[in-house]
């Protein structure tokens, strides 16, 4: 048994196709990661994984048939088995209703014969000293600190039998903080590419005021409150709204972005604020993938679309519904610009948005949240949401927070919250707590909502 480079794999298995068309995808990752709890590191590590996808293309008289088979780990020996089952899985399969020419290559990506790129402890370098004088202090102060810090880096080898050969490295980082005292648990997350940006003081000195909130408790029954969504909240309600966009099943009448009588409601006002909702690949701090890497067709990716270009998308513009997630297949049906997704995303309001603090500062009376966890869908037409508040939701009363209040379940559809929005605060950089495993690069700003509804009292801590 041997083993290959990335670019060795992608080839070899190409010259082993014998379908009509050929998609090989390597994907090359490695891990470093910190974990710790009250005060103490207690493990770290590396690990690497290797997963290598072959999708095989057949004609047949009603069309294009795919096959797709991945697997982890593959040798150099086991590369024309990985084809071959990819191949067998074509000649069960009927046509694709997503078929469509494969994108041609133009000159290869200036790197692709690069050895694939590889994280390590290092990465950790500036901020694990910062990590440590966060435990002293935690300590002095007799409060606790809990959490991980992860970073990967996957470089994505595609090629095509249509002459495609495109490389993208990606680096993924985030910071997840908890902090347990006197005045209950608190909790902060950051993304990051490197760490080098990771703010570690600020993020415990915000942990350690909050603590201090939750030292006078009080108990709010279920209503409506206005209530301020800081940047992760908002996160996981925008990354769920963006993750239902695709226009295939609105076209359906299948979601909340179908028009009444057929067809979607793209160009119809959904905000009551100017708005505006977007994704960009070249994004600073959030730069991803600029091409499309499909290992497997949905109803809002397509494998006849790999290597496609991406660019900046607006979904929502000035409040507007201005884009749905396409393929090619979706766009012919739809009449609508092609939009295929892009792996990040980012919010932002009218200039000279106000800090969550200049926000707080404001408030006669209100509910200020620290975030959202266990967010699941109760309806697909309206988008309605239900969840629950996690570590901390605080009490504002004439500017100032004074104290914490019981978690609630929320019950919530981030479509029809975006037309009751009373303010919009200033973008910046977050993480998503609930989404984190899936996506990461966010930037979002902070919210006020009039009337946000609490829909009942939760036990949960």
């Amino acid at each position: 048994m041997t083993t290959t480079g990335p670019q060795e794999a992608v080839e070899r298995a190409l010259s082993l196709s014998r379908s009509d068309d050929c998609i090989v995808i390597a994907d090359e990752a490695s891990t470093a990661n910190l974990r710790w709890a009250g005060n103490t590191l207690t493990t770290n590590g590396v690990t690497r994984s290797s997963r290598l996808t072959v999708i095989a293309l057949r004609d047949t008289p009603g069309g294009v048939a795919t096959g797709v088979v991945s697997r982890s780990a593959v040798t150099a020996d086991g590369i024309e088995d990985l084809v071959r089952a990819a191949e067998a899985d074509a000649a069960g399969a009927e046509a694709a209703e997503d078929a469509a020419p494969l994108i041609t290559g133009g000159p290869p990506s200036a790197d692709w014969d690069d050895d694939p790129a590889e994280t390590g402890i290092g990465v950790f370098e500036g901020f694990a000293p910062a990590l440590g004088e966060a435990f002293a202090a935690a300590q002095a102060g007799d409060r606790r600190l809990y959490g991980f810090a992860n970073h990967m880096l996957t470089s994505t080898f595609l090629g095509s039998s249509a002459g495609l050969r495109l490389r993208h490295d990606q680096p993924t980082g985030l910071l997840e903080l908890n902090a347990k005292g006197a005045g209950g648990s608190a909790w902060a997350g950051v993304g990051t590419r490197d760490f080098t940006d990771v703010d570690v003081p600020a993020l415990t000195g915000d942990l350690a005021r909050r603590l201090e909130w939750g030292e006078r408790r009080v108990d709010l029954p279920a209503g409506r409150y206005e209530t301020i969504l800081p940047p992760s909240a908002v996160a996981d309600l925008m990354i769920y709204l963006y993750w239902s966009a695709g226009s295939q099943d609105a076209q359906d009448g299948r979601t909340v972005f179908s028009a009444p009588g057929g067809g979607t409601r793209v160009g119809e006002r959904l905000a009551n604020l100017p708005v505006t909702l977007s994704s960009d690949p070249a994004a600073a701090g959030m730069e991803c993938a600029p091409f499309v890497v499909a290992h497997a067709s949905s109803r809002e990716s397509s494998v006849f679309d790999n290597g496609l270009a991406l660019g900046a998308t607006d979904w929502i513009s000035g409040g507007d519904l201005a884009s749905l997630i396409q393929t090619r297949h979706s766009a012919e049906r739809t009449g609508l610009p092609l939009t295929p997704p892009v792996d990040n995303l980012a919010m932002t309001g009218p200039g000279g948005g106000a800090t969550l603090e200049e926000m707080v500062a404001r408030t006669e009376r209100g509910l200020l949240l620290t975030c959202l966890w266990y967010i699941r869908e109760v309806d697909s037409q309206s988008l309605l949401l239900t969840g629950l508040t996690r570590d901390g939701v605080y009490l504002v009363e004439d500017g100032e927070v004074v104290g914490a209040v019981n978690n609630f379940r929320f019950n919530e559809s981030p479509v029809d919250l975006l037309s009751r929005l009373t303010e919009v605060g200033e973008t910046g950089p977050t993480l998503p707590r609930e989404w984190s495993d899936y996506f990461t690069r966010a930037a979002m700003p902070p919210l006020r909502v009039a009337d946000f509804n609490m829909s009942t009292v939760s036990q949960a801590s």
